[in-house]
């Protein structure tokens, strides 16, 4: 509080969560200097690194591919597919790639799972965080092993993979105030589907 009330600017990542910040819902109890401040709050917007998130030049991929010749993605798919053991079908492979805790929404995701899986769908989760999750999402993977595939590690190469080879990338978070992931999937020509706040209210048009 003494540096939100001392310093000449304050920065946050983004310009929605700048807003959001200021409410008690996610000003962990210092909105109201926050709001006192607002004149001096700014949110910028975090960045990628072109060069290492880039499906021309991936090094990570099966194949290359771009907006001008786009061919590549559905070998990464089928190449993703094979990797994580799910059977290559024609059908909405979806990724996530998260901290398994609940600001992220893997709770919302475990409760609709079953009913997830009655869809046409497959997903492949990388990541690891609260144990309680890893423990229910091992045992959806084991009930539908032909529809989720769950990667409990850090892995950068098979998170390449993942936003190369998926036809869309899921993000839940209950809050976020920038988020990188659907930026990385704007790029790789990976449809995201996130929840309307902070940053990801801000990038994903």
């Amino acid at each position: 509080k003494g540096g939100l009330v001392s310093a000449d600017v304050l920065t946050t990542v983004s310009p929605t969560y700048a807003q959001e910040i200021q409410t008690s819902a996610f000003g962990c109890g210092l909105d109201g200097v926050l709001a006192h401040r607002q004149g001096d709050l700014i949110g910028i917007v975090n960045g990628i690194d072109p060069e290492e998130w880039n499906p021309k030049t991936d090094p990570h991929l099966t194949a290359r591919y771009g907006p001008e010749e786009v061919a590549g993605k559905s070998l990464c798919k089928l190449a993703l597919q094979t990797q994580q053991r799910l059977p290559q079908r024609h059908v909405l492979l979806i990724g996530m790639i998260q901290r398994l805790a609940e600001q992220k929404g893997i709770d919302i995701f475990a409760q609709a799972a079953e009913e997830l899986m009655g869809l046409p769908i497959q997903i492949v989760i990388l990541g690891t965080g609260e144990p309680a999750y890893h423990d229910k999402l091992q045992a959806l993977a084991r009930r539908f092993p032909e529809q989720l595939a769950v990667n409990l590690k850090f892995d950068n190469a098979l998170a390449h993979q993942i936003e190369a080879g998926c036809d869309a990338f899921l993000m839940p978070s209950r809050f976020e105030p920038c988020g990188l992931n659907q930026l990385y999937s704007m790029r790789y020509g990976t449809v995201p589907i996130v929840h309307r706040v902070g940053g990801l209210a801000d990038t994903v048009v």
